[in-house]
């Protein structure tokens, strides 16, 4: 499956790296395009559809009075979703237009982009479930569930957005895949607060919502004062327009491109109605009354002095809401790295792929975990069969009815289970190691979908002005996301590449208050330059040399050998110059050894010191070299509490 241009960019990533990758859904014009990944074909998409017009024959005529038929026809990479005419026969009846002739061009240029993936050429297979990590032309997700069909040997039924089954599936064109579909996939423009409204399993939550004023913080969309390019470029000629040092070697540059927009966009969990009646919770005033309970205990210094005005955010129904909210979207796939890397890197005998969220209840955070079971927030444990606490579970779209829970300004998702920032939470749950991957550091790395963009070699760029949470100065400064490589032996094979003589300072995960370890994650490499770091303006010892690998004496990496005991001896030795190894719980994508094994592979203990629950804590990294040409690869940050890394069994090294 590998075209010239595919071969091309495997021959960048080999230069960069040293390493070749597998890419993984991507299809070009060559001799060996698959046609359902086993015959061999060389026609594009608008070929294709032309080939089955006998059933195609209404989407291939609304598609000729756009501009996308043609653009189908062209190089490029785009997964179109195909709908039969037996979709048009319905969809036709129910709006009343008679014939495709009748439907207004405005309506059919929103419903062919409503259909068509322009970037990536996505196969079930990659998927599986959940949505795809590009948005279709509508700047909409595209959701993938499962079903099984008990008539057929309960052969997989794969439907999009929920209602749309999959007729025919992952045939392979020169440039992408068709699906073929068995109903109209509907755009939406409901915000998330009026879809979740719609929805009759959450009609409790919904009044939350409303009561709170919550519901009122998630209607933005679009940020209109972002500008993309004073030249007006099209977002093509821009992809690969921008070349910026992030990689090692002296001459080697990674593509970046700017995304055309900037969104603002939400996550919410919810419980459904028959959750809540588990809990004797049938009216607002139920509710309201559970929240107390909880927050009461959570925040005693608070208890009875807001509970008259539900839109306070110390009330106990505010934060009970608000601790259900993200700002940023994240899709069920998502939230724990893509599908492959969770398949391909994570050892999970040793740990669950995991991930930790700042919520819009101030000043906290909750903790995703995904072992074999499924998705789960705020839970504690290893696997499915050491479970201490087991948190609520994140339903599937499969798990999920058939509504749609995709707004066009966020998703919300199904909870089996009512979701609080308890006494148990704080104490419990959140009485660990809290790693965080840098690009969750910000809303707009996802919202744009710079994390999770899988299998290309490219930078997701940021406008200084336009990343929240981060102060962005200096010369030639510039902060990049770059995308998913398996292949990299960086933790969930991403960073956020951090270029210029910068100056640059994000805003750190709220922990419960207590004494912390603040640890910087972070690969070495002969341009990576020397960066100060500072906590709230406090210099956290000296400049870390970014350029240093472990095996050098000021540092004391020393490879693992068979004695436990001395490998202890070891890391206590590293601990002692203020490093530590990487986790031996991920490794890049086909490697035998975890990231430990890689002198590489670093962790530095910035600071010890308390952190208040209640203060907000911003890590000031500013580069000392007077190059323009250094860059960062900032890998992650570790907030460890002193219960752990002073524990008198020691810190685990996963």
């Amino acid at each position: 499956m590998i075209s010239k241009s595919i071969k091309h960019l495997l021959a960048v990533c080999l230069l960069c790296s040293g390493v070749a990758a597998a890419l993984t859904a991507c299809v070009d014009n060559d001799d060996d395009v698959p046609t359902n990944y086993y015959a061999s074909s060389k026609i594009t998409a608008a070929e294709f559809l032309n080939e089955n017009d006998t059933r195609l024959s209404q989407f291939i005529e609304m598609l000729k009075r756009t501009p996308y038929y043609s653009m189908l026809a062209t190089y490029g990479q785009f997964t179109v979703f195909a709908p039969n005419n037996d979709a048009f026969d319905q969809y036709l009846k129910s709006t009343g237009y008679g014939s495709v002739s009748n439907i207004p061009a405005e309506v059919c240029d929103t419903l062919a982009r409503t259909h068509i993936v322009k970037k990536g050429a996505f196969f079930t297979t990659d998927i599986g479930e959940g949505s795809l990590p590009e948005l279709n032309m509508d700047d909409a997700y595209i959701v993938l569930s499962l079903d099984s069909d008990v008539t057929n040997n309960n052969a997989i039924l794969y439907y999009v957005n929920k209602v749309s089954r999959m007729v025919e599936y992952d045939d392979s064109v020169t440039n992408g895949v068709v699906h073929i579909v068995n109903r109209m996939i509907q755009p939406t423009s409901d915000m998330i607060p009026d879809l979740i409204a719609t929805d009759s399993t959450l009609t409790l939550f919904s009044q939350a919502l409303k009561l709170t004023g919550m519901g009122d913080s998630l209607m933005r969309y679009i940020d209109e004062t972002y500008q993309w390019g004073a030249d007006k470029k099209s977002l093509d000629s821009l992809y690969n327009g921008v070349k910026v040092r992030c990689t090692s070697g002296s001459q080697l540059y990674t593509p970046s491109f700017w995304p055309e927009k900037r969104y603002f966009k939400y996550t919410v969990f919810a419980e459904p109605d028959s959750v809540y009646h588990r809990y004797n919770i049938r009216t607002i005033d139920d509710l309201a009354a559970y929240a107390k309970t909880i927050y009461d205990a959570t925040y005693p210094e608070d208890a009875g002095k807001y509970d008259d005005n539900p839109k306070d955010r110390r009330n106990p129904l505010n934060r009970f809401v608000s601790y259900h909210l993200l700002d940023r979207v994240i899709q069920y796939n998502s939230f724990v790295g893509s599908k492959q890397l969770r398949e391909g890197c994570w050892i999970t005998s040793l740990a669950d792929p995991e991930e930790f969220y700042e919520t819009m209840c101030p000043h906290t955070i909750l903790r995703m975990a995904e072992p074999a079971s499924g998705l789960y927030v705020n839970r504690k444990g290893l696997g499915d069969r050491r479970v201490q606490i087991r948190g609520a579970k994140v339903l599937s779209p499969s798990e999920s009815g058939s509504s749609n829970q995709n707004a066009i300004n966020g998703v919300y998702h199904y909870l089996d289970d009512i979701l609080a920032y308890s006494v148990q939470v704080r104490e419990q749950v959140l009485n660990c190691r809290v790693r965080v991957d840098a690009t969750t550091l910000s809303p707009d790395f996802q919202n744009c979908n710079g994390r999770g963009r899988y299998g290309e070699d490219i930078l997701t760029g940021f406008r200084n002005d336009y990343i929240t949470n981060w102060t962005v100065r200096g010369t030639k400064a510039y902060v990049g996301v770059h995308s998913d490589v398996g292949y990299w032996n960086s933790y969930q094979a991403n960073a956020v590449c951090i270029s210029g003589i910068f100056d640059v300072t994000f805003k750190l995960p709220p922990v419960p208050s207590g004494t912390y370890e603040i640890r910087l994650g972070y690969t070495v490499g002969d341009e990576r330059g020397v960066v100060q770091f500072y906590l709230n303006n406090e210099p956290c010892g000296i400049p870390v040399d970014l350029r240093t690998y472990g095996g050098d004496p000021t540092i004391g990496w020393v490879e693992d050998t068979d004695d436990k005991d001395e490998n202890t001896a070891n890391d206590k030795a590293m601990r002692n110059h203020g490093y530590m190894k990487g986790m031996d719980s991920y490794r890049s994508e086909g490697a035998e050894n975890p990231l430990r094994s890689n002198n590489w592979n670093l962790r530095r203990i910035l600071t010890t010191q308390y952190l208040d629950a209640n203060q907000d804590y911003y890590l000031r990294c500013r580069q000392v070299l007077e190059d323009d040409q250094c860059y960062w690869s900032f890998d992650y940050i570790e907030i460890c509490p002193k219960s752990v890394y002073g524990s008198p069994e020691g810190e685990d090294t996963h």
